[in-house]
């Protein structure tokens, strides 16, 4: 039989899975790990700790309770989270912790001092992105200006997704899906490194480019004996995570959305042509002649561990989320008049914000912890509606929306989502995420698949239809108002 071999390294959680030529999983392994949150607007991840020590523990356990032949499995593939920003020495040992994607907005200096130098929009013609907190650019540039006995020893940059490559192959090589996110250093139309807009970063310090279903390399003899797999099995390129996930669940015609549920909001559509909005980011897809437009919000699952870590400290971890999930449900649509701004992050797309704050307004003597966490969900939702409405006025509507993460379980939060935006969500049967598009993507690598298997692979489970209100229909104009109205008082607030 033969088997393939996904994991996926997410922003709380790692997962694994092991799943036949079918799609049938034979077995499955989860291992938690912390975000760094050194100071405000900072987030880190442990290299060896977090991205290559997951990885190990949850091959090493899906291999021993499987029981499986190592030599079973034909091709591995990887995702992360992304886009990050690790620098390594000749040695390829991590000098820092990983720097995260768009929820670090440590750059904004650099970003502000690369915009002023070359243009906002040069920047975005040539690299198809305007530089936001997601750009990695940056935060390299921030490396080499502000810690230059880091710089100094630095050899290669890498991401998530490429540094487990490496510490499984010893080839630096990163996808074009990934790439697209170090603006200003990717040039969009030539599908290569360009480092010709700025002075960030010399051509040898980045990883060789390839497509996301490419083979990268085979296990070395030092990856077998760390991981317990069979030395020479092929490594793909790997890629991001919501890139895995859209796959995961049959994300593959232009016009269909992915709408990811997990510590922040992810959408990926796909499109027939490049998608040029500053409010939103673009890239090539994971196979050659596709496009993506992509959008993010900053906070979204974070906000409800944040909600339930703060006012539901008397409940018992394990019933936590499903106590604030009845309490939600029994307040009713609008909260009560309480309209939740998300931003406890800051805010990526479409508002591009770091200096964005959270808020509860409208809060009385009323109110209840069900009511605020009524509000918390709708706000994220009123979030992704100003999303999917700046993706109708970019020109490109989507036509199919396709939901999937941990918080398709929360069935109040699923529900103002598909009210607020007015687009009704399909779910497909297997929920596992980017792990489970890993593994597909492993296949398809190796041929034993087609790309339209992945319709076998996961069926579709059922649809969630959105449902008009009129409360939604008064709180959403209130929602975009009160940010609009605050933002010189979030700022000032600094």
């Amino acid at each position: 039989m033969s088997l393939f071999l996904g994991v996926d390294i997410g922003t709380f959680e790692s997962k694994g899975v092991l799943t036949d030529e079918t799609g049938q999983i034979i077995a499955q392994a989860a291992r938690p790990h912390r975000m760094i949150v050194p100071r405000p607007g900072w987030a880190e991840h442990r290299a060896e700790e977090d991205w290559w020590g997951d990885f190990v523990h949850i091959t090493r356990s899906l291999i021993e309770t499987s029981g499986i032949d190592p030599a079973s499995i034909r091709a591995v593939a990887t995702s992360a989270i992304g886009p990050c920003m690790l620098p390594l020495d000749a040695a390829g040992q991590p000098l820092m912790n990983g720097v995260l994607y768009g929820v670090d907005t440590r750059a904004q200096a650099q970003i502000d001092q690369l915009n002023a130098e070359v243009g906002p929009e040069a920047i975005l013609q040539r690299c198809g992105n305007a530089l936001t907190s997601q750009s990695v650019g940056p935060k390299i540039l921030w490396l080499r200006q502000t810690h230059p006995e880091i710089w100094e020893k630095t050899a290669k940059i890498h991401t998530a997704t490429s540094f487990l490559t490496f510490r499984l192959t010893g080839e630096h090589v990163i996808d074009h899906y990934t790439a697209a996110n170090f603006s200003p250093l990717y040039d969009i139309d030539r599908l290569d490194w360009c480092f010709d807009l700025a002075d960030i970063c010399p051509p040898g310090r980045l990883p060789r480019l390839m497509w996301s279903t490419e083979i990268a390399g085979h296990v070395t003899q030092d990856a077998a004996a760390r991981t317990g797999l069979a030395p020479g099995t092929p490594v793909t390129c790997g890629t991001i995570d919501a890139g895995a996930e859209a796959v995961s669940v049959g994300t593959k015609e232009a016009g269909d959305m992915m709408l990811m549920y997990g510590s922040t909001i992810f959408i990926i559509e796909l499109t027939d042509r490049r998608l040029t909005d500053p409010r939103l980011w673009h890239a090539p897809w994971l196979f050659p002649g596709q496009f993506a437009g992509m959008a993010g919000l900053a906070t979204s699952g974070t906000l409800t561990h944040w909600l339930r870590d703060t006012f539901a400290r008397d409940l018992p971890a394990e019933t936590a989320f499903a106590t604030l999930t009845r309490e939600a449900m029994d307040s009713p649509r609008g909260a009560k008049g309480l309209i939740c701004l998300p931003y406890f992050s800051g805010e990526r797309t479409p508002i591009h914000d770091p200096l964005a704050k959270g808020a509860f307004f409208g809060l009385n003597l009323t109110h209840t912890r069900g009511d605020l966490y009524r509000a918390a969900l709708e706000g994220i939702a009123a979030a992704t509606r100003h999303i999917t409405d700046t993706y109708a006025e970019a020109g490109a509507p989507p036509t199919r929306v396709l939901a999937v993460g941990g918080g398709t379980r929360n069935a109040p939060w699923l529900q103002a989502t598909s009210d607020l935006t007015g687009l009704d969500q399909q779910i497909c049967r297997v929920t596992t995420g980017a792990s489970f598009g890993d593994a597909f993507l492993a296949a398809l690598a190796t041929g034993a698949v087609t790309p339209t298997d992945i319709d076998r692979w996961n069926p579709l489970d059922h649809t969630v239809r959105a449902e008009p209100d009129p409360a939604y229909a008064r709180m959403y104009p209130l929602f975009r108002r009160l940010y609009d109205q605050t933002k010189d008082i979030m700022a000032e607030l600094g």
